[in-house]
């Protein structure tokens, strides 16, 4: 059995039902049987579906943020929207995918020589808890859209949400032998990677089970995709529209309370106007509200497990022991389940927990700068690589910055957000490869060659 927690109480859930090796074996065996046929619908059809399982998904929205709240904490308001993107997500591969993979032709010596992009075969995705709706469709939608087959590994923490999602596709007309979802502990997921018939692997999580997951699917000669950790920079400067960098800050770092990996984890602010901001950035936090996320007037739940909330405050003590200063926040509370409250650390630098290490929960770190030079060194100076943003109404500096700054994703006054229109992903420990846009549905297919005399 899958031994759950409600986070909001601390109480346990139902026990889910866990498949054996063996099992797990059979179904991917059955999905890797589905893939001829699979392959040999059109893309037309297989777009039809993926419009199906949007019109699923939104006809079953409630249930499914229903089930995100209860198991990993989400704000209802928040899985609302993160099925609808999710549904989107699905739509942007059905109108787009055809055009994405159309074949290329290239001149060479040839009469006529092309690359074509068919797909792979069965595709592993291994996934995380904290937005179990939408990294499972960012991995499916354009797998599936490909040609592939998928094996779904959701995480432990939200079996009751992975399985109606799994429904929600079933009902919308995707065989079952095109895409299972494994209810299996992560000891036997890693075993799946060895699986013969698994041709490529997703995975979505700890830049630590990372490095071990590329190591095993570097070992079967197998493509992956990796995306991990973040600590994100933000640099802010005094030129700012600094009510609505303010606004938007405070919304990335508290985002499913604080549980993101492309949330503002690192925020750079220009030393003249630095008091200003920790004491605006003080109101803002203080005035979030913690509690049941199925309240709509809620702005954090709580973290989704007792591990990780303990871990985040270890940070934090450990940051405030070296020179930290906490302005809000930074406590245990008393209350039942894992809540933990908005926390300002500011004077933050290099050497502190909480600047050097990825704080998955609503904790941010400010540092004073002097001038764009020192934020951009400051901001490059971490193992990540995954999203970073710059406030400033100067086109001198933002392109200093685009040209600086090493992410995969750079934000220009707003906010680091994933979009089914365009290419997410990170380098160095935030992983490899990306999901989304263009560049994400050719991730799991072969580029081939075709030469003709």
């Amino acid at each position: 059995m899958l031994e759950t927690t409600n986070p909001t109480t601390g109480q346990a859930l139902p026990p889910c039902p866990a498949m054996t090796l063996e099992q797990a074996h059979s179904a991917i065996n059955s999905v890797a049987e589905g893939f001829t046929q699979w392959k040999e619908k059109s893309m037309a059809k297989r777009a039809t579906m993926l419009q199906a399982v949007a019109a699923t998904l939104r006809n079953n929205k409630a249930e499914l943020a229903g089930l995100m709240a209860l198991e990993m904490g989400k704000p209802i308001k928040e899985g609302l929207a993160e099925v609808e993107k999710s549904a989107g997500c699905a739509e942007y591969y059905a109108n787009n995918g055809a055009k994405f993979l159309a074949p290329e032709t290239l001149e060479s010596d040839a009469s006529h020589s092309y690359v074509q992009y068919p797909p792979l075969g069965t595709v592993l995705g291994i996934l995380p808890w904290n937005a179990p709706v939408w990294l499972a469709l960012r991995f499916l939608a354009p797998t599936l859209m490909a040609g592939n087959t998928c094996v779904l590994k959701a995480d432990p923490n939200v079996p009751a949400t992975a399985n109606k999602l799994i429904e929600c596709f079933y009902h919308a007309g995707v065989p079952k032998n095109v895409l299972v979802n494994l209810t299996v502990p992560n000891s036997v997921a890693s075993k799946m990677i060895d699986h013969p018939l698994v041709k490529a692997v997703s995975f979505t999580g700890s830049s630590k089970a990372g490095q071990s997951i590329a190591s095993q699917a570097a070992a079967g000669l197998k493509p992956a995709v990796l995306e991990l950790g973040g600590s994100d920079p933000c640099i802010l400067m005094a030129d700012a529209d600094l009510e609505k960098a303010l606004n938007v800050i405070t919304l990335s770092r508290m985002v499913n309370a604080g549980q993101s990996c492309i949330s503002v984890k690192r925020l750079f602010v220009e030393q003249t106007i630095y008091d200003e901001v920790c004491e605006a950035l003080r109101q803002r936090f203080s005035k979030l509200k913690c509690g049941d996320p199925t309240d709509e007037s809620t702005n954090l739940g709580p973290l989704a497990r007792e591990d990780l909330r303990d871990q985040l405050h270890l940070q934090v003590t450990q940051s405030i022991d070296a020179g930290a200063r906490c302005l809000v926040g930074g406590d245990l509370p008393s209350r039942s389940g894992f809540f933990y409250p908005p926390t300002l650390l500011v004077d933050m630098k290099p050497g502190m927990a909480a600047f050097d290490e990825e704080t998955f929960g609503p904790v941010l770190s400010v540092s004073s700068i002097k001038d764009i030079d020192q934020a951009l060194e400051l901001a490059n100076n971490t193992e990540y690589g995954l999203g970073a943003s710059i406030w400033t109404r100067n086109q001198t500096i933002i392109d200093q910055a685009i040209n600086t700054l090493q992410s995969g994703q750079i934000a220009v006054n707003g906010i680091v957000k994933s979009d089914p229109r365009l290419p997410s992903g990170g380098i160095g420990k935030s992983g490899y490869g990306r999901e989304l846009g263009p560049q994400g549905i050719r991730e799991f297919v072969n580029v081939q060659q075709i030469w003709v005399a």
